[in-house]
């Protein structure tokens, strides 16, 4: 090596340097993956001041918003926020849905949502779309369930058929809140397991694989992110902030910021080899909002 060196007169430091350069893309391989989160905005009446939420955003690296779509708000405040959010490099998708809809009765509600992100997308400029819609149905709240599974699956999986395959013909992304353990139920045509059917008709899923711990919350995501890999779709790490009756192991409720804030790096950490990972999904942005603001020293 000295040789050659000295016989091109190239000086070992500038070798040396481009060394580094070329060690670059390796070292920081995963800094842009660290900023990929998305939040859930349940009471859309907050949009009304933007620059508070989208500064958030920004500072807490949020690059998609799940933002429910309610009567009470109107067209014109969904496209002021939504062309803000564009400014910033964030976007928006319509988010809503009920356990109820996971019946066959229910089917036209949710059809309305859809036909009024439509209809609203068709109307407004290119900056002020929605990118796509969420479904959050969660039919396993319903007290049938409990005694017919297999026929609420099988509603419940005719209808989300249908959605997305109408959101989709309408040039939306089309994504679905889904529990981690969607992978133990058959799904209601007896191919395979529902999660796979699920990621066979949308785009993206986000599992609400909640616990109070970055190492599991990936362990209870890792079926479905590899089965995201096979498929070529995303998924996102769901993660709970709220309070919840279903145990303090579910949630970073009343958990220090800093332990919160480890934890997210270690999802992140023990994700980045999949490539279907897509971020993480913190539920929601008014208690992340809250306990940020809690953590900051009182002047």
């Amino acid at each position: 090596m000295g040789e050659l060196l000295a016989k091109a007169k190239v000086k070992p430091h500038w070798v040396l340097l481009v060394c580094c350069l070329m060690l670059l893309p390796f070292l920081f391989k995963s800094s842009s993956m660290e900023e990929q989160k998305a939040t859930w905005l349940w009471d859309a009446s907050l949009i009304e001041k933007p620059e508070e939420i989208l500064d958030f955003c920004k500072e807490q690296g949020v690059s998609v918003i799940f933002l429910q779509v309610q009567k009470s708000v109107g067209a014109e405040q969904y496209r002021h926020f939504i062309s803000a959010a564009h400014d910033d490099n964030i976007v928006v998708h319509a988010l809503d849905g009920r356990p109820e809809w996971a019946y066959r009765k229910q089917h036209g509600e949710a059809d309305q949502f859809i036909d009024w992100v439509l209809d609203y997308n068709s109307k407004a400029p290119a900056e002020a779309r929605f990118a796509g819609i969420q479904l959050d149905v969660e039919p396993y709240r319903l007290k049938r369930w409990e005694r017919d599974q297999a026929g609420v699956v099988s509603e419940w999986s005719r209808n989300m058929e249908a959605w997305a395959d109408k959101g989709r013909a309408g040039g939306l992304y089309m994504s679905a809140a889904v529990p981690f353990w969607l992978g133990k139920i058959e799904a209601a045509d007896g191919n395979g397991d529902l999660s796979r059917w699920m990621l066979d008709r949308f785009d993206a899923l986000a599992v609400m694989s909640y616990r109070d711990n970055g190492q599991q919350m990936v362990d209870l995501s890792r079926g479905m992110l590899s089965m995201a890999d096979q498929l070529g779709k995303s998924v996102w790490i769901g993660m709970e902030l709220g309070y919840t009756e279903e145990g303090a192991h579910v949630s970073f409720h009343g958990k220090p910021l800093p332990v919160m804030e480890a934890e997210m790096r270690n999802v992140f950490r023990l994700s980045e080899s999949y490539s279907s990972f897509a971020g993480l999904a913190i539920h929601h942005y008014e208690v992340w909002n809250k306990k940020i603001a809690a953590a900051q020293p009182k002047g």
